[in-house]
């Protein structure tokens, strides 16, 4: 017989029994079935981009004229979004990083707005007797877009595949401060600073800009549990800046030089109307006022993305490194984490922590702001626009 929970218990939908509790870290072991890679998703044709397009901006009416100004970016590469592939190296590492700890997981993939869908993947676990899921999604920081709007992605599709009852989906905790995703940065970071001292140019005159996709300011004040103070950027702003002071404080550690180095958080690939806040301040306008400061090379880091997809090869390869030639700056890019080794590896560690029960005080993490939770907590990451619905592996609102 089914009996509605108590008014004080927690509702945690389409959960484990064991994240079902709402506790905020699964410290008993759960015995999964198989990993969901879930993943933005991207175009892989011109004929693909304009499609593509009106489903990442579905139910904000939004014309076909106004998406041509972004689906440039886009066709400036043939119509490719290199995100797909991507994630083809990276479910493939995964499975070769499972395989080798003989886990027997196996890694369905689907995304949010592109084939292969989340809808496809679900399915295809369930036709094969796999129904309790633990999903990795390609986003490492706490905000609607990277983390709840997977999780409602997930109570959807249970819900239109009539799945729910039947397949569980829990989510690794957010990995931005995880050894394995600051790894790459560090060394990205390292390399490149050691590059320009290398070749004279002093180090007052090198800055580093972390760079990551901005979102509406609104927004990013409901970033993160809402019994925090995150300051103006919420969690999401919180996470990032954490995460950019530890990689300078290990670059500093090894070269004793970069102590001095100037560093700030920067933002980009902002859209929606201009009587919008967003956060700020944008990557290019940073770039063109450093030779006012002294500055001489700038280090770009991609510090909010996971692999060289549409926002790194256009707003950073492309805008920021022409901001860059434009103020007579030497500029380089440093690496996304993508399938680096320390990455890969990461990730599978963070699934073994799931599977293990590891507890809270035994998992790995780079700033004081972590571990991140296992289930978001109530309130976690509203969407100003559209509100709380359903979402799967966190504490209903």
């Amino acid at each position: 017989m089914h009996t509605e929970p108590a008014p004080s218990e927690p509702v945690v939908l389409h959960a484990s029994p064991e994240a079902a509790s709402g506790r905020p870290h699964v410290e008993t072991p759960v015995a999964y079935d198989a990993i969901l890679l879930a993943s933005f998703g991207g175009p892989e044709g011109q004929d693909d981009v304009i499609p593509f397009l009106r489903n990442v901006t579905r139910g904000r009416g939004i014309p076909d004229e106004r998406l041509e100004e972004v689906a440039h970016h886009y066709r400036h590469f043939g119509g490719i979004s290199p995100i797909n592939a991507q994630n083809r190296e990276l479910k493939a590492a995964l499975e070769v990083e499972i395989a080798r700890r003989d886990l027997g997981l196996p890694v369905y993939w689907g995304n949010r707005n592109w084939g292969p869908y989340l809808d496809e993947a679900v399915r295809g676990a369930a036709d094969a007797g796999h129904t309790r899921l633990l999903a990795v999604a390609t986003s490492a920081y706490s905000s609607f877009s990277s983390c709840r709007q997977y999780r409602e992605d997930f109570a959807r599709v249970l819900d239109e595949t009539q799945l729910g009852g039947i397949v569980t989906i829990d989510k690794v905790r957010q990995f931005f401060d995880h050894p394995g995703f600051v790894e790459p940065f560090f060394a990205g970071v390292r390399d490149a600073v050691a590059g320009f001292l290398d070749d004279g140019v002093p180090a007052d005159a090198i800055r580093v800009l972390f760079s990551t996709h901005s979102v509406p300011i609104d927004d990013a004040r409901r970033s993160g549990p809402r019994d925090v103070d995150w300051g103006e950027g919420g969690a999401y702003a919180a996470q990032h800046l954490a995460v950019g002071a530890r990689v300078m404080e290990r670059v500093a550690a090894e070269i004793p030089a970069a102590a001095t180095l100037g560093w700030e958080l920067v933002y980009q690939s902002r859209s929606g109307p201009p009587s919008q806040p967003w956060l700020e301040p944008d990557v290019c306008d940073v770039i063109e006022e450093l030779p006012s400061r002294g500055v001489e090379a700038v280090v770009i880091v991609p510090l909010g993305f996971v692999s060289d997809h549409m926002e790194v090869k256009w707003d950073l390869d492309t805008e920021a490194i022409e901001a860059a030639e434009e103020a007579g700056l030497r500029a380089v890019r440093t690496p996304t984490p993508g399938v680096d080794p320390a990455y890969v590896s990461g990730l599978v560690d963070l699934i073994e922590e799931r599977l293990r029960g590891t507890r809270a005080a035994d998992r790995p993490h780079e700033t004081p702001l972590g571990p991140w939770f296992d289930v978001c907590r109530p309130g976690c990451c509203e969407n100003v626009r559209a509100g709380f619905k359903p979402a799967a592996a966190g504490i209903a609102p």
